[in-house]
Order: C-alpha cells, then structure tokens, then sequence
C-alpha cells in the first residue's frame, strides 16, 4: 500500500486553489532570473518527491507511484520529446489488469455501467512512438475515473497542447495524475476512487526559457478555455502535497515553480480553443475578487480578466 496520501494536507480548496503571495515587482525580477538560468544534466528530472516506502514503476514510457487505497495512480511522469510525438502505433483500446501491481488493480468490471471514462494519464497520444509504449498506456494503473464529457472535452484538449510544446520546445517534463483524498466515491467492485480534480505539471528545461506551469482541473464537462485553469506548480504542490521537481537546483526550483507566467508559452489555436491572449487572458494573475464562505476575500490567483477565481465568478456582478 502506498502510504504518501496520509501525509496530505487538503485544506478547503477554494482556500488554496492558486493561492499565490507574489507582487507585480516580486513576478518581473522571477522573469529575470529565469532568463539567466542554465540546465543541468539530471537523471529523473521528472519524478516527484518520494517516501521511504513509496515504491515506483518504471515503464518504457513513464514511470508511476500507484496508490492502493484509490487503486490508481498517485502520479504518473516522463520525459516527452518532439520524435516521441510522432505516433507510429495505432492506439490498440485493450485494457489491461497491470501485472506489477502485486495487489492487483482496477478492472474491465470495475468500470463497466459506472458512467465514467477510463481517462488516461499517460495518455495514449504521448506513447504512441512504440508498441510497448502503447501497451503501456492502458495498464489499469494508468486509468482513473473521468467524466466523459472532461475526458473528451477540455482534458484531450491539454493533451494536445502539452503534444504542441514537446515540438515546440523538443523536450518536457510531465507529470499528471488525480487529486486524491479520502471520502471520495467509489464506483466498481475494488472500490476506484472518483477524483473530483486532476492535475499538470509541464517543466521545459531547455534554452532559450527555462519555465514551468501547472493545471488543476475538476473532473467536469467545462466549456472554459485552457487559460482558466492554468496555476503555479507551487499552487498544485499546495493542493495534493507532491514535492515536483524536487531534483533541481534549489534557485532554480523555487523561482521555477512559484512564478506563473501565461505568456512564456505558445498556445495553439484549434476550432475548441482560441488562445487570443490579449481577449482571454491576462498577461499576469490577480489575487480573485471573490468572498469565501468565512467572509474572507479569496487567496487563489487568476488569470481571468473579469478578476475572479472560477469558484467564484458567479460572485461577479
């Protein structure tokens, strides 16, 4: 069993979500450092922080920490570069019982009727530069519940963006996975555990900028733009209590995962998204304008122009 879940601290996430304490001068000089950054050969880069129990499995494509009490992945990370973006193996749709889980994992009968998704992690269109890889992306292990208009929808389309930086930057850093707590639903004989939020981690490590991002999505239909959801990795590290990127030079990795900066990367226009950054975003977060239920105002950071955190927008006037 993996025991790292019981050392999170889940806080009420309208309290934490994006909760960021950086000024405009504080975020300008964070630009500045990362600019004269160099990369350092690191083994690993991508895996997270572990416990002295925690035990990794490493694939072909990606490696894992699968967490027995929810039956599935903790986190799943790998290394995605530009020719690995290339598909040349179909996707095969065959699910699979993961073999080296010696608990065993989910099933075909755990998610039969349940009305979720087997939504990848890993997903399928970042393994498809081999026949092992694509196996790999249907273990059990690398599948948790979604609801099938967020597994379709506004999750497929990060997918894709996260594919457009692999080819623009040559090589990411990914590192995705559930936000998992106790009290969840359940669906299926072996008990899988339905997240009610999933989150990205994405770090370029390369020259020109090095820079990092990260996501928290809840497990909905949305028909808001990617933008919406974007955070600090500080602000993901907050929320599910994983140390990403723990590797790094400590300057590095403090500036790298505090600062959040929307228009250091590219982003691709498709007919479900419109990345016009100077109509959907601004160029810097705000501190949410919303009141929580204890009559404080919100701590998350947005990057909304109508300065509100998405749990709070119906608070706009």
């Amino acid at each position: 069993m993996n025991f790292q879940i019981k050392y999170f601290i889940f806080l009420p996430l309208f309290s934490i979500f994006f909760f960021q304490s950086h000024s405009q001068s504080k975020r300008t000089n964070d630009k500045e450092l990362l600019k004269g950054f160099k990369p350092v050969e690191i083994a690993d880069l991508e895996i997270p922080k572990l416990g002295q129990s925690d035990i990794v499995i490493e694939r072909q494509g990606y490696s894992l920490l699968y967490n027995e009490t929810h039956e599935q992945a903790s986190w799943v990370a790998y290394n995605l570069t530009d020719e690995e973006t290339i598909r040349k193996f179909q996707r095969t749709d065959r699910f699979i019982i993961d073999p080296l889980i010696n608990t065993g994992s989910a099933n075909d009968a755990d998610y039969k009727g349940s009305g979720y998704d087997r939504g990848h992690l890993a997903p399928a269109g970042d393994m498809g530069w081999s026949a092992e890889t694509m196996q790999e992306s249907f273990y059990y292990s690398n599948i948790s519940p979604q609801a099938a208009a967020f597994n379709r929808g506004i999750w497929k389309n990060l997918e894709e963006q996260v594919r457009t930086w692999a080819n623009e930057y040559k090589s990411v850093f990914v590192v995705t996975g559930p936000i998992l707590k106790p009290n969840l639903p359940v669906i299926g004989y072996n008990e899988v555990s339905v997240p009610k939020y999933y989150f990205k981690v994405i770090l370029d490590y390369r020259l020109p900028e090095i820079k990092g991002i990260g996501f928290i999505m809840p497990n909905e239909g949305l028909k808001e733009q990617l933008n919406k959801y974007v955070v600090s990795i500080d602000s993901v590290e907050t929320v599910t209590g994983i140390d990403f990127f723990p590797l790094l030079p400590d300057n590095q990795e403090n500036v790298i995962e505090r600062n959040l900066c929307f228009e250091c990367w590219t982003w691709q226009v498709s007919k479900q998204q419109n990345y016009n950054q100077s109509q959907t975003a601004t160029s810097q977060s705000v501190q949410c304008s919303g009141m929580t239920k204890a009559g404080i105002r919100c701590k998350n950071k947005t990057l909304n122009p109508s300065g509100y955190c998405y749990i709070h927008e119906n608070q706009q006037k």
